[in-house]
Formats: structure tokens, sequence, C-alpha cells
């Protein structure tokens, strides 16, 4: 890959970065959350007026949720398409911020904020580093890019993958470079090549119209006792789940991807000294390999009953779990529904319901070996001194199948976070160096790719 000799510094992007955070605190403001529906027209605008004020011709498409934003720039041979989202999870339990969630707050190294990494951050490092390529080529934007930003990825993305098969014309390119990733404590970047897919679900169980004394336990089943039951036929002890038929559509990993996976550091530490870890499952030596290519049953939440302070012997008229499923290729979401309402039939739980709750989303990976991968992988050495470690999934879930399979094109996943940054949680959170190097990989990315073309 044509990398220039000499890379810009830190101290020449000072400028773009700075400004870069002023843009992150104003839409930091946006109460984005998707979920509750809460100022998603008022963000998609303040998205649109950054980007044109960039020179980005910008539309706006009618969402189930919140509008969907293509915007294009640049002129050139190749064509980058980028993908981000500018909703944000809830900021519940509000007590538990130390500063306020939708206020910009520079705490020691650390910018403290609701979508400050998932993912206004993101975005924003982005707009910074084309800022600053146009203004180091003359003021033009030498490779076309391609924009696709959502409002709706909090709730599953559920207007996407339509979206993008329509407007598949609209999007091609010859690389994506989607929306997070990470950079380790000693500033060794990390590249995700895949997401796994999602099914969320309850399941409810009712017994009666309303709740009963406890004293009735010998002759009224209790549902709670049924759902926990149910809950447990799901897995087994070692995580792997149970269903009859959920493994047969499994896609095998690749040798580029168990290279890949062989490769990556132990992750076990991290997690313990971060967030105090004190229960695995596997051995430490499968702990990447179940990470990037085994499906899993999540139990989200057990609700019902009494909760409360001191004791009330009541027997619950009725209660729910909630659920979800990461699916790995070439799994299909509405198979695994299938298959669960079959397994729990045969188990004898054929009273309890299982509810679908928002859309669900396929898993999708791009090659290990991928040419758009290896320009990605260069550059980030380049960057950060550090050769990147290698993911080919994430355990995490998105909508790159729409991507993968609409446009064919391959995706990279690279960006600003950390591994406490406790994204999706309060105090979210990402360091100043980490957006700075954010703004110089983004640079040196695009301009390398206008070289390429």
């Amino acid at each position: 890959m044509p990398l220039p000799k000499s890379l810009p510094t830190t101290a020449d992007l000072s400028p773009f970065v700075e400004a870069g955070l002023r843009d992150l605190a104003a839409l930091v403001a946006f109460e984005s959350v998707s979920a509750q529906r809460r100022m998603l027209p008022e963000t998609a605008d303040a998205v649109t007026r950054l980007l044109e004020v960039e020179g980005f011709t910008v539309r706006q498409y009618p969402g189930e949720v919140a509008p969907i934003l293509v915007a294009e720039a640049g002129e050139g041979p190749g064509t980058l398409l980028i993908y981000n989202h500018y909703d944000v999870q809830p900021e519940s339990p509000l007590e538990l911020w130390d500063s306020p969630p939708f206020v910009l707050t520079e705490r020691g190294e650390r910018l403290y904020g609701r979508g400050i990494s998932d993912d206004k951050g993101e975005f924003v490092s982005r707009l910074a580093a084309i800022r600053a390529v146009k203004a180091r080529n003359g003021g033009v934007l030498p490779l076309r890019v391609r924009w696709i930003i959502e409002g709706e990825e909090e709730v599953s993305s559920p207007s996407l993958g339509d979206f993008v098969a329509q407007h598949a014309a609209e999007l091609r390119a010859d690389g994506c470079w989607w929306e997070f990733g990470s950079i380790t404590a000693d500033g060794t970047p990390q590249l995700f090549l895949g997401l796994k897919g999602i099914v969320c679900l309850e399941l409810r169980c009712q017994v009666a119209d309303s709740d009963l004394h406890s004293s009735l336990g010998a002759v009224v089943d209790n549902p709670l006792w049924r759902l926990a039951a149910a809950v447990a036929s799901l897995r087994d002890a070692a995580g792997r789940v149970t269903i009859p038929g959920f493994h047969d559509d499994v896609r095998a990993p690749s040798d580029t991807d168990l290279q890949a996976v062989a490769a990556l550091p132990d992750a076990r530490t991290p997690l313990e000294e971060t967030y105090r870890v004190s229960r695995f499952l596997g051995e430490a030596a499968e702990h990447q390999s179940r990470s990037n290519f085994m499906p899993i049953v999540n139990v989200n939440g057990f609700h019902g009953g009494y909760g409360e302070a001191g004791s009330k012997t009541v027997l619950p008229a009725s209660g729910f779990v909630k659920l979800d499923f990461r699916l790995v290729p070439d799994q299909d979401p509405a198979k695994v529904v299938a298959l669960l309402r079959a397994h729990l039939e045969a188990q004898g739980f054929g009273d309890i319901e299982v509810v679908e709750l928002e859309s669900h989303e396929f898993p999708g990976r791009t090659p290990a070996d991928a040419p758009f991968v290896a320009t990605v992988r260069e550059t980030l050495e380049a960057v950060y001194g550090n050769a990147p470690q290698v993911f080919p999934s994430s355990g995490g879930s998105g909508p790159v199948h729409a991507f993968l399979h609409h446009l064919g094109v391959p995706v990279a996943m690279m960006g600003i976070g950390n591994l406490g940054g406790r994204v999706h949680a309060p105090n979210e959170n990402i360091l100043r160096r980490d957006f700075a190097s954010g703004v110089r990989f983004g640079v040196v990315l695009l301009e390398a790719l206008a070289r390429q073309g």
C-alpha cells in the first residue's frame, strides 16, 4: 500500500482534533435515545448540517424509527463507504452517572457522555479526519466518500436491511469502514471483521389471574419455577446451547480466521482487572475462539413476584424472562426462533409464550485475507506503531450482514473505543488520546485509499 514516507503528526492535526471535540460536545447534547423515540429528527438534522458544511450532499430518508442519512462527497477512482449511527442507549440509571450524561465532561484523560463512544465520537472523529484531508489537499477530498448514518442501531436497525437492498446502487463502494473499534491500554489497535447476529425474546408464563397465597404452592405450579426450568434447558454448564438443531447451520471458521484468533492475546486478565469478573465459561485457552465463533444464549433479566424489602409470602401469577441469542454465520434468526419453540414444546413447556422483540439481525463476517482488510491493517500499524489485533468477529451484533449480502463490500471495523469505555452503561467515555489517534488514522487511511485508487 502506498503510504507516505512522512505521516501527519498529532500536533499537525491538533486544530482538527479540537474542532472535532467541539462538534462532539454539541452532538452529545442531543438526547437521541431511539428506544424512547427522543430527539431523533433533531439529531439527524444536526448531523446533516455538519456534513453539508464539509461539502457533502445529504439525502434524508424516512425509517421506521428515525431518519436514515446518505451523504456523498469527493472525487476519485476509489470509493469508501462509511457506516455510523447517531442514536444512543437510554441513560438510566441516572444516579450512577458522575456527571450529566448529555453534557460532554472531561475528567483527567477521559471524556464522558452518553454516545461519546457509541457512536457520536466515532462519527465526529471521521468527519474531523475528512476536514484535515481536505486541508492537506488544497480543499479537495481526493476520493469518493459515501456515508450512511442511521438512527435505529440501538433498536436493532429495523429499517436498514431493506434500505440497503433498495439503495444498493447508491451505496456501492470498494470497502466499508464500520462504526466501532477499540484501542488497548498499551495503544494497540483492535480491528474487527464481523458481527454476530442477534435474536431478542421474552418467555412469558402465567398460571392465574392474580397472585396467590404461597400456601397454595403445594397444589398450584409457580410460573417462576417453570421459567427457571425452561431457561435451564437452553444451555449446559459450559454455556453451549442445547436446543436440538441449533448448531446445524454454523459455518466452520476458515484457516485464516483460526490463525487470526490464535495470534490474539489473553483477554481474561483485562476483563478481570477492569470489571472484576469472577466467573468465566470455558478454559482460558478457548476464550478468544468462543468469543469470535461460538453462538450463545444470554439471560438479560428475570422478572416476577415480590422484590422489595422484607418478605411477602406470595405465589406469583405470572413472570417473564428476557433473552438474547448471539448467532454466527450461517444461522438464520427465524429458524432459531422456530427451533426454540419446538424445544420448549418437547420439554413440556408449551404453555410458555415466546414473544419476539424488536428486529432480528443476521450474522456477517469479512474474510481476514481481503485486500481492503490488508490496507486497513497496514495503515493501523503505521499510525499506532503496533500491528493490530485482528478479530474475525466481535462478540456483539449489528447490521453488517446487509452490507456484505446486498453490496458485496468488505467491511473493517476500527475506531476509538477502549475496554473501560462503559459503552451502554453509566459513565460512557473515551480517552482524549484515542480520539486524536482516530483522527490521525482516518487521515492516513483516506489518503492511502486515494493513492491506491
